[in-house]
């Protein structure tokens, strides 16, 4: 049954609960998140209740956080209870960041035993560490142990699928020595030793190391999951690739957010309200507009000169418009690489030497290909003046807009906040100032 949003919500107000089943029956797990989270928080526990107990889960699982945490508001503590024992502890760690504290509380009392010790544990570990992320459900095995032993652990976990795929390999003290794939243990002789079995050349993380480090690192090695270890090399847990492809997610859209100047909603876009979406966005425009000042000082400092030769005033947009553009190329360049870690703050010489060359070759490109026609509307001294005003401004701009974000990075700001809106005002100011002053000497004016 092909449903809009709206035709859903009509079915929701009219508790029309057969054509409700027939629709749910119809869609997958992800789809039905998808549909239920466009209704109104209070029409989304009526279709939620019909869905079977395992389907149930597996939709709640798929919401955002927000999400979850507007449906458990709307549904009874016994449903309460049963939803949130059912997700791992890593997505209730995040859940509870998300609900007021007393509701976070009656949550976690409301948990088994060893789920709240879990849940506890993550909780423990600094916000957007791999800590915070990692699961405790694994199965470890260790070194010594032969294969059917192995597989005999394995099975009595009782953990999903997924979740044993990869098994980290512990020695006698817990110290992680390596991984063992699950495949390789199915297949080799039930006698075989599992060190035999390891790979041992393996990656792992710690866990209060970032955990876009983690995620970043699981996404380049092709990783199914990364062991997260002590700093005495015991293994605490693992990062699954699902929860990695997650904060991809969440880090990219903080980045692209900050690109275009405005501070990550945190929430999902039909969810934020006007006055929400409007002081994510304030913010900056009062600093950029602030900081915009300086291109208003530095014109008024020589309105004197631009009285003499009007035609100046002409080419103010085009310069400094080429020259924040140039900054912005750079700086979303060089973010990038630091994000995926193609660069380290090490390589920022050689970061600043590229840019530097590559800003005057495209300055000196520019400054060729609008020689001839300044020269041919104006004169010669003006087309001196424009030529070189685009090399200096191409030049100095993408050199800053490749400077900027190492240093933010290493004064530990997300590099992303030195972005076009920033890279493109610092210009607008430095600009002008090499436009005038390079005027005030060729001109004499």
């Amino acid at each position: 049954m092909t449903m809009t949003t709206e035709t859903l919500a009509e079915l929701v107000e009219n508790k029309d609960v057969e054509r409700l089943h027939e629709w749910l029956e119809e869609q997958g797990a992800l789809d039905i998140a998808d549909e239920l989270a466009r209704l109104e928080p209070h029409q989304r526990p009526i279709p939620f209740r019909l869905l079977p107990k395992d389907r149930a889960l597996a939709v709640f699982e798929a919401f955002d956080p927000v999400h979850q945490s507007e449906l458990l508001d709307a549904l009874a503590d016994v449903d309460m209870d049963e939803l949130f024992a059912g997700i791992d502890a890593d997505d209730r760690a995040r859940l509870l960041d998300e609900v007021p504290a007393k509701v976070a509380r009656r949550l976690l009392a409301g948990l088994p035993n060893w789920a709240r010790r879990n849940t506890n544990a993550l909780l423990g570990y600094p916000e957007e560490s791999a800590g915070r992320m990692m699961s405790p459900r694994y199965v470890s095995v260790r070194s010594t142990m032969s294969a059917a032993d192995a597989l005999t652990k394995v099975r009595r976990a009782g953990l999903r699928p997924r979740e044993v795929l990869v098994l980290p390999v512990t020695d006698d003290q817990r110290r992680l020595v390596g991984v063992v794939n699950l495949p390789d243990l199915v297949t080799a002789s039930p006698g075989t030793v599992v060190d035999e079995l390891t790979s041992h050349d393996t990656y792992s993380i710690q866990v209060d190391d970032d955990q876009e480090i983690a995620a970043r690192l699981i996404q380049e090695a092709d990783l199914v999951a990364l062991p997260v270890v002590d700093h005495e090399d015991r293994l605490v847990g693992v990062v699954t690739v699902d929860d990695a492809m997650e904060i991809i997610e969440q880090e990219e859209t903080e980045d692209i957010s900050r690109a275009g100047g405005v501070e990550p909603l945190g929430v999902p876009y039909l969810e934020a309200g006007v006055i929400q979406l409007a002081r994510k966005r304030a913010v900056w425009l009062v600093l950029l507009g602030v900081a915009a000042v300086a291109s208003v000082t530095v014109i008024g400092r020589y309105e004197d000169r631009i009285e003499t030769a009007s035609a100046l005033a002409l080419f103010i947009p085009l310069l400094i418009g080429t020259g924040g553009n140039s900054g912005a190329q750079a700086a979303t360049v060089v973010i990038r690489a630091l994000a995926v870690g193609e660069v380290r703050l090490a390589d920022v010489p050689r970061i600043l030497r590229r840019e530097l060359v590559v800003g005057a070759v495209l300055g000196l490109m520019l400054g060729v290909i609008g020689f001839l026609p300044v020269w041919l509307f104006f004169d010669l001294q003006f087309a001196i003046v424009i030529s070189s005003t685009l090399f200096f401004i191409c030049t100095w701009a993408t050199f800053a807009g490749g400077m900027l974000p190492p240093i933010a990075k290493r004064l530990g700001i997300d590099p992303a906040v030195f972005s076009t809106p920033v890279i493109a005002t610092l210009v607008d100011a430095t600009g002008l100032l090499i436009y005038f002053s390079i005027a005030v000497w060729v001109l004499g004016i």
